[in-house]
């Protein structure tokens, strides 16, 4: 039987399987919305960017609610702090996923210029608002976010919205919208023929390019000039969750203790280098593969993180005693093993579907494919 120990260690797991499902799925509707507007030279190139993922964005925000569901309840004390601290960041989202589904059935409902191109505007921002936000999300939480416990475990934040954008935490937010972009453009490019994927393999190689640039620039100010966080107490895996019984202590190059003691850990950041790598030289000719190495560099950019951070899951900069980690955030014993029997039976349920509609839809959108009425 799995002690309570193993179970934190393997929700912490799946929250990182969950959120890389998220990112790698969900990850290349968002890129294409981010760019459709400007590889689709017409209304119609547009229409064929916007039928390759029309059929599946409802499917693959599934790991989204996954992604959430399991915060709530295997890390509640961690859902609460979080979704209080970024409260407005996390609406801003809710809104721009919100305004995707409208975007997409109201914009063919008119035969008008402005009419589409409005909506077309609406899409971009709906792309772009969700990559930007969750890109400061993981840079604050290497920053660490203003918020501490008091004697009754009552959560007290003490931020506002706008401390949230920092530098490195925009930088970060970049990172995220170039790799989508890289990812999202990597699937035109496999789905669609001639002049677009063209135009969508060149954007990818681009976009590739720049997140080189932003991930290697986030991870020398990590290493040089972000304080990491240490916890300095002993813990007992095994017992029940307490965010204020343990000492934390603040120091420059903390961040990199993990890869220090556990030297495997740094295949991660090389995995994100790597996939990056492959996919700038393969897109052109082979854009499946390019579009397996963007994934690729998705699940590494977050693994990245979890990797660092390990075992804080949201450090507080405030109060240093009061950062969440993986021994002190979760529910109990009994939750997170119902929990996971639900997950073994449900997540390849969720897998071998998502298989199946991908097959099923394999295969090139054209523009005569519009004007032959299959679309």
């Amino acid at each position: 039987m799995l002690d309570y120990e193993a179970l934190r260690l393997i929700w912490w797991v799946l929250l990182g399987v969950l959120l890389i499902g998220f990112v790698i799925m969900d990850g290349f509707d968002l890129g294409i919305a981010m760019i459709y507007r400007f590889i689709g030279r017409d209304d119609a190139e547009r229409r064929v960017l916007l039928e390759t993922i029309e059929p599946v964005w409802e499917g693959n925000q599934v790991w989204l609610i996954l992604g959430a569901g399991a915060i709530f309840a295997a890390w509640p004390i961690l859902y609460a702090t979080a979704f209080s601290g970024f409260y407005e960041g996390m609406l801003l989202v809710l809104l721009a996923l919100i305004l995707r589904p409208v975007a997409l059935t109201f914009r063919g409902k008119l035969v008008s210029t402005v009419w589409r191109k409005t909506w077309d505007w609406a899409l971009l921002i709906s792309g772009v608002v969700p990559s930007l936000v969750f890109g400061i999300v993981f840079g604050n939480i290497l920053l660490g976010v203003p918020f501490y416990f008091d004697e009754t475990l009552r959560m007290t934040y003490q931020g506002e919205f706008f401390d949230l954008l920092n530098p490195f935490a925009l930088l970060c937010g970049l990172v995220s919208i170039s790799m989508l972009i890289m990812h999202g453009a990597n699937y035109a490019a496999l789905k669609t023929n001639h002049a677009i994927s063209k135009r969508s393999a060149v954007t990818s190689q681009i976009a590739a390019l720049i997140f080189v640039i932003c991930f290697s620039v986030a991870g020398l100010w990590v290493r040089n000039w972000i304080s990491g966080y240490q916890i300095t107490s002993v813990i007992d895996p095994n017992s029940p969750s307490n965010p204020v019984n343990k000492k934390v202590i603040i120091s420059a190059g903390f961040w990199l203790t993990n890869y220090i003691n556990h030297p495997w850990m740094v295949t991660a950041p090389a995995l994100a280098y790597t996939g990056t790598l492959f996919s700038l030289i393969s897109v052109k000719r082979y854009p499946l593969l390019a579009f397996i190495s963007s994934a690729v560099t998705a699940g590494a950019a977050i693994c990245t993180t979890g990797f660092t951070a390990f075992p804080f899951l949201l450090p507080s900069s405030s109060h240093p005693n009061s950062s969440l980690t993986i021994w002190d955030a979760s529910s109990s014993r009994g939750t997170l093993l119902n929990m996971l029997i639900a997950a073994v039976i449900f997540i390849p349920i969720i897998l071998t579907y998502t298989s199946w509609v991908f097959r099923v839809l394999r295969g090139k959108i054209d523009i005569k494919d519009l004007h032959d009425g299959v679309y």
